[in-house]
């Protein structure tokens, strides 16, 4: 959402409000994008379940709206600030912007609980700003008039060109040659890994490293309990495995430009890899975001222990795999969408005055 607040500002007031999870990443973000919120909803807190954040957004965003007048309220993507902020705006009769619209697995379970969010947020939405033809179609099934989604890419992709143009390179040291060496990035976070999951991709990383002692594994952990208790338990003292702090927007970026491979069950990382020319196995069952598995740029892997280690060491010593992938088209955007979604906005002021 950060390259929109920008773009946006350029041609309309905008106030930005933040819910204040994950305070340490959101704060970087921030900071990049020198971006300073009008409204800050301050939530973050220990062991915090989804009712209780639900709850707390959707009663704080309808403050704001009840003390001030919007045209439009804009969010993005599948979160739970996504389906309260929105809920918030629809109780209050504000229309609102769906950013990253469209996307589906058609499972409620997976991803949980973001299939859900999405569902419930397109349901409230005015407009929808899909960023793939077949997010489009998912909505046109649904019910939702053509004349209300707008193609547009996806954000992620103007966030990522934002940040390889204003940021500096990598600008911390890794205890490895970056030249030459093949450098796995990994990262996960789901809900639904937790558990068995988790034990299965960590185990599956742990004979990647055993097996493949010239690929060196960089795994930024996510600060969820969840994740950090089985990845410190199977993958420490393991040389070629190194795991890091959660890293800052920019530096991720940079990272995943060195990279040679990824793997992941983010839904982000999916978009911005293939357009960096990396090949992405994705260590989930499902994926709202077929286009790229379709154009080859990203291939499901579940959580599998001995398939992701069997995909993961093709592409390693495949060439001609790894080409395939790597110079696939990306399917989402050539790092527009934030221009497409002001002049949508823009247009349909105009034409319901």
């Amino acid at each position: 959402m950060a390259p929109l607040v920008l773009r946006l500002s350029q041609d309309l007031e905008v106030k930005v409000c933040v819910t204040g999870q994950h305070r340490q990443m959101l704060d970087q973000v921030l900071e990049l994008f020198q971006i300073t919120p009008n409204y800050d909803l301050s939530l973050m807190k220990p062991n915090q379940n989804l009712a209780n954040l639900t709850g707390e957004i959707l009663n704080g965003v309808t403050q704001i709206l009840q003390d001030e007048t919007f045209e439009w309220v804009l969010v993005q993507g599948d979160t739970t600030s996504t389906i309260a902020g929105a809920m918030a705006s629809f109780y209050q009769k504000v229309p609102v912007g769906h950013v990253e619209a469209g996307l589906r697995t058609f499972n409620l379970n997976s991803p949980f609980p973001e299939e859900l969010n999405r569902q419930v947020t397109s349901k409230m939405a005015r407009l929808h700003f899909a960023p793939t033809v077949e997010s489009k179609k998912n909505l046109l099934k649904e019910g939702f008039s053509e004349k209300t989604i707008t193609i547009t890419g996806n954000t992620v992709i103007d966030a990522l060109n934002w940040v390889l143009k204003h940021s500096t390179p990598l600008d911390f040291a890794l205890p490895f040659n970056l030249q030459g060496s093949k450098i796995i990035l990994v990262t996960g976070h789901r809900r639904e890994n937790f558990g068995e999951g988790f034990q299965q991709i960590c185990e599956a990383l742990r004979n990647i490293a055993l097996q493949q002692p010239d690929a060196q594994i960089v795994f930024p952990v996510h600060l969820n309990p969840n994740v950090r208790e089985p990845v410190n338990h199977i993958l420490s003292s393991l040389p070629n495995l190194h795991l890091l702090e959660p890293l800052e927007y920019p530096r991720f970026v940079h990272l995943m430009n060195l990279s040679t491979l990824i793997l992941t069950d983010s839904g982000g990382v999916q978009e911005e890899a293939p357009s960096l020319g990396k090949p992405v196995l994705v260590m989930r069952d499902t994926t709202e975001r077929p286009e790229a598995v379709e154009a080859g740029t990203v291939k499901l892997v579940g959580t599998n222990r001995q398939t992701i280690v069997d995909e993961t060491i093709h592409l390693l010593n495949d060439s001609k795999a790894y080409e395939k992938m790597a110079f696939a088209q990306n399917p989402y955007g050539d790092g527009t969408a934030c221009e497409k979604i002001l002049e949508t906005l823009l247009s349909f002021e105009k034409d319901n005055r």
